[in-house]
């Protein structure tokens, strides 16, 4: 308990699934979070869970393609906390992650990658004066093991999410000197509606992770102080699903 205790948390994306359980996880570790969301319902919801449990957060409704909605947020934090020593950039369009490269429109690449690496850039951007002057900032993005794969059927999701790996490489080397680590992360977890078909798992360990069990806790892991040494990173808690294949 308390891993980040005085620590301020941006986590995108943090209305369902992954980012939901991080916030609220980062949270019970002390953490105050900012948990951003393009929907105001989902928002509200953790938010009230977190304080509910007796933490620390503030709402931030906000649609990270949209780059003056973007800044405020972070403004919106920095009024609010202070400061900001981890940003987790979780976010992403579920709408529109699916095509073959046959089909694929520039419109729908565009799209993913708003959503993807140029929203993360932006973000990473505006935090970073922050996160330097944290001393030790943590910088956690997600990728996609179907973008290592090459999964069929995922063109315009798998692109962006390579393209965050090669962000998150370039700006571990690069803000190195100012103290801050920038990991990636692989996950493979059940994140989807009850009613949504999906085939069996094929993973080493023979099934989906779970949001809360198997994938915040490596979030937190990277955003805390046992983490201070690894940064330009891809961890992959997929259950071995693509093992060595993400290097």
């Amino acid at each position: 308990m308390n891993r980040l205790e005085g620590k301020v948390a941006i986590v995108t994306g943090a209305g369902r699934g992954i980012g939901r359980a991080t916030a609220k996880l980062f949270a019970a570790e002390g953490a105050k979070v900012a948990v951003v969301s393009r929907t105001p319902g989902n928002v509200d919801q953790v938010v009230a869970d977190i304080r509910a449990a007796g933490g620390t957060a503030v709402g931030v409704v906000c649609d990270i393609s949209q780059p003056d909605q973007l800044k405020a947020s972070v403004e919106n934090v920095i009024s609010a906390f202070g400061g900001i020593d981890i940003l987790v950039n979780n976010a992403f369009d579920p709408s529109a992650p699916f095509s073959s490269i046959i089909d694929l429109s520039v419109e729908q690449l565009q799209r993913n990658f708003e959503m993807g690496p140029i929203a993360y850039l932006r973000m990473m951007q505006a935090c970073h004066p922050h996160l330097k002057s944290s001393g030790a900032g943590r910088i956690i993005n997600f990728g996609s093991m179907a973008g290592v794969i090459g999964l069929a059927g995922y063109g315009p999701y798998s692109m962006a999410k390579e393209a965050v790996r090669a962000l998150t490489r370039t700006a571990a080397r690069e803000w190195a000197a100012d103290n801050i680590t920038v990991n990636n992360l692989l996950p493979v977890a059940e994140t989807w509606g009850k009613d949504v078909k999906v085939p069996p798992p094929s993973n080493a360990l023979a099934r989906y992770g779970s949001p809360e069990e198997d994938i915040a806790p490596v979030v937190l892991f990277l955003a805390s102080k046992d983490a201070q040494f690894l940064t330009g990173y891809t961890l992959t808690p997929d259950g071995g699903a693509i093992i060595d294949s993400a290097r």
